[in-house]
């Protein structure tokens, strides 16, 4: 190889284990000085893990990190270079409104800390509240690289937010300050590299893509982005780390939603690694969504120390959809399905949830919930005489099945993963210590339109569960065709389906995108097409569900606007 050989370790951390965090990136690093790579380039905070958060306030936590460090930095090779994300003590903290850290990276050479960068742009909209914890970050933000030909290089250093505030790219600046054409003006640089632990949302690699190919052309300077992959709580990272010649065409691409060494050689033709379907790797949005909820779902049950899970298996197709990424995350075999019928069942709810349970191959118990409906309406009798049944009792079916799934999970140790869908979030249409109950919401970010498109692709023969039961199964249709095609209800009492209550979801859904993604007013969302009375109703019901969110699972965040540490509504306003 050249002397110009590069690796990206595109490691997947467990937040807060920092000697198992150092431990794998050792490995990583001696893997790639077998290669004769001469600098590793490791994500932001890769010590720790993205995003630490509140660790941070640790004092413990963060003397913890400064230890490790040191020592990943005395076991690496002497023939290679490695700059790593962590954290810093900020000298300056007693003064006025001084943060105690910054978000670092440190080179590590010759067996020490030999320089650190810090990071200059903070982000704190969104998921991101970086000001909280750390100092804006100053001083040199270069390091020379010499080489054993006796070549050197030059090379600028950035962390994740301080590349995207290019304003000939953005038309705009969110901040004062340029970092990268700071660094480009100031010094004679050939090379620029980033640390990132940007999280994924559909269709943002293709805007960084454009973004990163961009900033190379305007610099004039190869550049290397390395990327977190995993998924920590909420939000999940896709990897996919890259590096462009100076000319703007990307050389190598990382792998998606996987854990990847990328060794990138700026001295030969080689062409980028990333797949030619488009969309890299995905041959559409729900292809690339599927990967992305089923690392999602892997992630928290193996992070949590769960090994199993449990779902309630209604029949319908949001149950559908969160079995299917279970059984693909945890393997089959770690999944139960729950059934538990009520007298307004239909008879096809429970055969379409028998017949998907055996498309997949997980195991099922079904527990009947009439006798339990009895009991409590014995028990309330008294207290509301006089009153007629209204929506009370339907909640108490619903509150019944969460507790019978909340038992079992107890019982056995499995992670209960609730299925509401994004839809049905926004406007309360589910029921506290009910169908909310759960340790993670799987589809939470995830629209009711969304669900049947992915429910109908997951049929197609390209994707994963359809290519495996054409050798596991006796048929390759994986959510039974009646659940996609028949009228979504919750049947919690006799004849009733979604639309009762909800609008059709493709208006529902365009008047919740227009609302929560586009930041349109009602009147604005009206001036679009759609009826003044649905869309105040819609509107009202967003606002006054604020309670039931806060209370929620947290949920797998897959959109740039998704109900979790990114949202911050009150819970009291006027609705």
């Amino acid at each position: 190889m050249s002397p110009l050989t590069f690796g990206v370790a595109q490691l997947n951390p467990v937040i807060g284990d920092l000697v198992g965090n150092c431990d794998r990136l050792l490995t990583a690093i001696q893997e790639f000085a077998a290669k004769g790579v001469s600098l590793v380039i490791t994500p932001e905070l890769s010590i720790c893990g993205y995003p630490p958060r509140d660790l941070l306030m640790s004092q413990q936590f963060v003397d913890d990190m400064e230890t490790a460090i040191a020592i990943l930095a005395s076991k690496i090779p002497s023939d290679i270079a490695v700059i790593v994300g962590t954290v810093c003590p900020n000298p300056d903290a007693a003064k006025v409104g001084g943060k105690p850290l910054f978000n670092s990276a440190a080179l590590l050479q010759d067996g020490k800390i030999k320089q650190v960068f810090h990071k200059r742009l903070l982000p704190s909209y969104d998921v991101f509240d970086e000001d909280r914890y750390f100092a804006v970050g100053h001083g040199s933000q270069i390091f020379t690289l010499n080489f054993k030909n006796g070549d050197a290089l030059q090379i600028g250093v950035t962390i994740c937010e301080d590349i995207w505030n290019d304003q000939k790219f953005w038309d705009k600046r969110n901040y004062a300050e340029d970092p990268v054409a700071e660094l480009t003006q100031n010094h004679a640089l050939d090379l620029l590299i980033n640390l990132s632990a940007s999280p994924y949302a559909v269709k943002k690699q293709k805007l960084r893509e454009d973004m990163l190919s961009h900033s190379a052309i305007v610099h004039n300077l190869p550049l290397i982005y390395a990327n977190q992959v995993g998924a920590n709580d909420d939000l999940i990272f896709d990897g996919r780390s890259m590096a462009f010649n100076r000319d703007g065409k990307m050389i190598a691409c990382g792998k998606s939603f996987e854990e990847d060494l990328l060794v990138i050689d700026f001295g030969s033709a080689a062409k980028p690694r990333s797949q030619t379907l488009g969309l890299w790797g995905y041959e559409s949005d729900e292809a690339e969504i599927f990967a992305a909820l089923v690392l999602g779902v892997r992630d928290y049950v193996r992070k949590c120390r769960f090994k199993q899970v449990v779902i309630g298996l209604s029949g319908g197709i949001d149950s559908a959809l969160v079995a299917a990424i279970a059984a693909e995350a945890i393997s089959s075999k770690n999944v139960l399905g729950v059934l538990m019928p009520s007298p307004y069942s239909s008879e096809h709810s429970i055969t379409d949830a028998i017949a998907l349970a055996d498309n997949l191959g997980i195991t099922t118990q079904t527990i009947p919930i009439q006798p339990m409906m009895a009991a409590f309406e014995s028990s309330l009798t008294n207290i509301f005489a006089g009153r007629a049944s209204d929506v009370t009792e339907e909640n108490l079916q619903s509150r019944i099945r969460g507790s019978l799934l909340m038992a079992i999970s107890n019982k056995f140790g499995n992670l209960l993963l609730s299925t509401g869908n994004k839809s049905e979030i926004s406007v309360g249409y589910c029921t506290l210590y009910g169908d909310m109950n759960g340790g993670l919401a799987a589809i939470a970010d995830v629209p009711k339109t969304r669900v049947f498109d992915l429910c109908k692709w997951l049929n197609c023969t390209s994707s994963p569960l359809a290519i495996k039961s054409k050798s596991g199964f006796d048929n390759a249709e994986i959510i039974p065709v009646n659940i996609i095609t028949k009228p979504p209800s919750a049947e919690l009492k006799p004849d009733q389906f979604d639309q009762d209550s909800l609008p059709p979801y493709d208006i529902l859904d365009d008047i919740l995108d227009k609302l929560i993604h586009q930041h349109f007013s009602e009147a604005e969302i009206i001036n679009s097409g759609h009826e003044q009375a649905i869309v105040e109703r819609v509107v009202k019901l967003v606002k006054i569900a604020e309670f039931k969110r806060r209370q929620a699972a947290p949920g797998l965040k897959i959109t740039d606007r998704a109900f979790g540490s990114g949202w911050r509504m009150p819970i009291a306003q006027q609705a």
